[in-house]
């Protein structure tokens, strides 16, 4: 018996990956439930499991290619089914050959008015959308001519280097006058037939899936929102005793008490206070979300990062917090989070101070209304007034917070009052 290795449901609206590697060869022994390969949703990398223990017999879609739920992605046989010839002896009758993505094809000579396009991802609509592209005139080399991603990063590309040195696209027979006209600038891509524009010497780093999927993400994002800054410095010194007084107990649950959870519930605070902060824009009106699901961005190293969504955070203790805190954390590092839990987020808070940096800019992850920044726990020379009105000199743990807002959400003293229940949350301390 074979075993079909087919491409499972990673998750609600996750209808297509792409193989990022397969981490066993034709021919390898794998074990049932053994990491098979690695793919990603556009938002999350993560494995397959093999479905049964056997000898890897055939691998149908090869890294870099894409393929739909329900997909066939190998086949797991007995050791004996490699023996003699194969085509006679598999069992699953053999699938037409699935190429894998290779240089995206020109846009064909004549394309046809309209055409079946497919399934089109939302990534890649977005895309043809920002770069004013039209789809009917491209060639996907995806599964059965799907349009991906890649295809439409080489179009544009191909265009590219079809423009003379004042940004105005050279006429060609197969681009449509509405391609003709001045192309406003693209980003560079460097592949083959750029390559000679790299500087002798220099190294050209691919970029990783999750690296352009960041950047697509940060640019759609300042293109659809009018970012705006404000910060506020915060006393933490309540919220370091209780922390001080609290971390053993905690371990003992075998719970690492970080001050992400104490920022967290402070969020969940201020959340409350203005609801208006937890919401999104939408042309017919602003949509307020019930729900509080604060999204925490979680570095992955060179990798990039990942945003983990806490869901129904306001129904959390700090004991709750700060285990989902570390779980999320944990479970992103080692490329095991779900898509579901990536998604659905109403408000996101980023960590930047883990490095040393004390104020940021973050970009807003669409389509929330803001994100707030937690610069570096420093302590410093503050001025203290007691409750007579007296001032003296002090050393207080102090830390800035970056609040970035949507301008056509919030105005400025909409959003002063969230940041302030945050510092009142975090100033005040009191469980």
């Amino acid at each position: 018996m074979a075993t079909k290795v087919l491409v499972p449901r990673l998750g609600e609206g996750v209808e297509e990956v792409t193989i990022i590697s397969w981490l066993k060869n034709v021919g390898d022994s794998v074990n049932e439930l053994d990491p098979l390969l690695e793919v990603n949703t556009d938002k999350v990398d993560t494995e397959i499991p093999a479905p049964a223990s056997g000898i890897l017999l055939r691998i149908d879609i090869q890294a870099g290619a894409a393929a739909r739920v329900g997909d066939l992605l190998a086949i797991i046989g007995e050791p004996s089914a490699l023996s003699g010839n194969q085509a006679d002896e598999d069992p699953v009758s053999q699938p037409e050959p699935v190429a894998p993505a290779q240089t995206p094809a020109p846009v064909s000579e004549q394309p046809p008015s309209t055409k079946d396009l497919g399934f089109i991802s939302p990534i890649v609509a977005q895309m043809a959308s920002e770069y004013n592209i039209n789809l009917q005139q491209m060639k996907g080399t995806g599964l059965g001519g799907r349009i991906t991603k890649n295809d439409v990063l080489a179009f544009v590309q191909n265009r590219k280097t079809e423009q003379d040195g004042n940004g105005l696209a050279i006429p060609s027979p197969n681009r449509p006058a509405v391609e003709q006209r001045a192309a406003a600038p693209t980003p560079q891509v460097h592949s083959q037939a750029n390559a000679g524009i790299i500087p002798s010497g220099d190294t050209l780093v691919k970029h990783s899936l999750i690296r352009k999927s960041i950047a697509e993400h940060m640019l759609a994002s300042k293109r659809t929102s009018p970012h705006v800054l404000t910060v506020m410095e915060v006393d933490m010194s309540r919220v370091a005793a209780h922390r001080t007084a609290n971390k053993s107990a905690f371990a003992r649950n075998s719970v690492n008490l970080t001050y992400t959870a104490y920022f967290m519930c402070a969020l969940v605070a201020g959340l409350k206070t203005h609801p208006q902060v937890n919401s999104s824009w939408s042309e017919e009106g602003l949509i307020v979300h019930s729900a509080i699901n604060l999204g925490m961005a979680t570095s992955l190293g060179e990798a990039g990062l990942i945003v983990p969504v806490i869901k129904g955070a306001d129904a959390l203790s700090l004991l709750g917090m700060a285990r989902a805190v570390n779980d999320l954390a944990e479970r992103a590092r080692a490329k095991k989070l779900q898509p579901d839990e990536v998604k659905g987020g109403t408000f996101t808070l980023t960590n930047h101070g883990v490095s040393g940096s004390l104020l940021a800019m973050p970009i807003i992850n669409q389509p929330q209304c803001g994100i707030l920044g937690v610069g570096a726990l420093q302590k410093r020379v503050v001025v203290v007034t007691d409750s007579a009105g007296n001032d003296s000199i002090a050393i207080r743990p102090m830390v800035y917070l970056s609040f970035v807002f949507d301008h056509r959400i919030l105005d400025g003293a909409s959003a002063d009052w969230f940041l302030s229940s945050v510092k009142n949350a975090l100033e005040k301390w009191a469980e």
